[in-house]
């Protein structure tokens, strides 16, 4: 293997070796700290024009196995990791991660030290970063570096308008998709529902043409506020009182739309062992979420309330409307109960539904 460098904005330079597509690349660098579910977050359009570093040491070990992917390809600008292992073992495996990086045009570079280069983003915050075949910082290099801009991530990680039927279906839910995952649209059909996906373009009048009984607003990468014209239609859907539930950016979208604020956190909370905490029961869970931004604790509007929040740095993790039958999560929310018995947010969202009879006669 040819040798790699990772250049960051800030000058320093980490060395390895390429694995996946020999070649340049620049991206946001931010830190993923999943022990498992690399193949979830190389798919994941959340992370549409980053350059993610896994923590975990060594990645690639149960190889590929597309049942799990999130989209259709690979999403990432870039991949770092410490160990990547060409010997995959897994009875569902379908081949080697180096060999999907490749057909995917994915550069890659292994043999850094990850825990190193995730302190300086801890320290420093998330940044620009470039891997390439030379470790040579110039302004040049630092100012083509610092010029990247992760342009509209949502116009590209939309989907066009589709529908899913469920053999049983006994609830109909418009998804306002900003970018969402399968396990999104599986967990709903799971749950008895007939999904009508709506692209991010897509109006409060076409999405309720559809007579849903509830709207679900999903996850999706990049700056909540670029997301304007959106946002003046999900106020439109809050004024009809439909149902609606939010999931990482569509709760940021929400919550923007009730005339809240969301912030960049200086690193993103990305993996699957967040501790969160319901205000409501008291229980704590480990959550799994992936997001850079975070709707403002300060001066929230009257008719929302904090539901749950992250135990390390108390930011925001859910809000519930009581001007509205509406409710967000900023983390991915379970498929299924919780082992405390606690009700996964989907089921609370197609109760409420039902609940609301958004479609009834008056």
């Amino acid at each position: 293997m040819s040798k790699a460098y990772l250049i960051l904005e800030n000058g320093k330079v980490f060395e390895g070796t390429f694995f996946g597509k020999v070649g340049k690349t620049v991206g946001e660098v931010v830190f993923n700290t999943g022990m498992v579910g690399y193949l979830e977050t190389l798919t994941d359009k959340n992370n549409c024009g980053q350059i993610v570093v896994q923590t975990f040491p060594m990645i690639g070990n149960y190889g590929v196995i597309s049942e799990d992917f999130q989209s259709e390809s690979a999403t990432v600008n870039g991949y770092v990791v410490r160990e990547m292992c060409d010997k995959p073992s897994n009875f569902r495996c379908e081949g080697a991660l180096e060999d999907y990086l490749v057909k995917e045009d994915v550069v890659g570079i292994c043999g850094i030290d990850t825990r190193a280069l995730t302190r300086v983003l801890r320290e420093e915050g998330t940044m620009n970063g470039m891997i390439t075949d030379c470790g040579d910082v110039t302004d040049e290099v630092l100012n083509e570096i610092k010029s990247f801009k992760i342009e509209n991530p949502v116009k590209t990680a939309t989907s066009e308008n589709k529908e899913y039927s469920s053999p049983l279906a006994k609830t109909t839910i418009a998804l306002f998709d900003f970018g969402t995952g399968k396990s999104v649209i599986d967990t709903l059909i799971h749950l008895d529902c007939n999904v009508k996906v709506f692209t991010a373009s897509s109006t409060a009048e076409e999405i309720l043409a559809a007579k849903p009984d509830g709207v679900l607003v999903s996850d999706g990468p990049g700056n909540p506020k670029d997301n304007t014209a959106s946002i003046e239609e999900i106020k439109k859907l809050f004024d009809k009182k439909v149902p609606m539930f939010g999931i990482g950016l569509g709760h940021q979208l929400m919550a923007l739309a009730s005339g809240a604020d969301t912030f960049k956190l200086p690193y993103g909370h990305r993996g699957a062992s967040g501790p969160c905490k319901n205000l409501d029961t008291g229980v704590l869970s480990i959550i799994t979420q992936n997001h850079g931004y975070c709707v403002a604790r300060e001066n929230l509007p009257d008719g929302m309330e904090v539901s749950f929040e992250n135990a390390n740095d108390k930011t925001i993790e859910g809000l519930k409307y009581t001007n509205a039958p509406a409710f967000s999560a900023q983390f991915r929310p379970d498929s299924g109960t919780s082992p405390t018995g606690e009700k996964s947010l989907y089921v609370n969202f197609i109760e409420l539904c039902k609940e609301v009879n958004f479609n009834a006669v008056k």
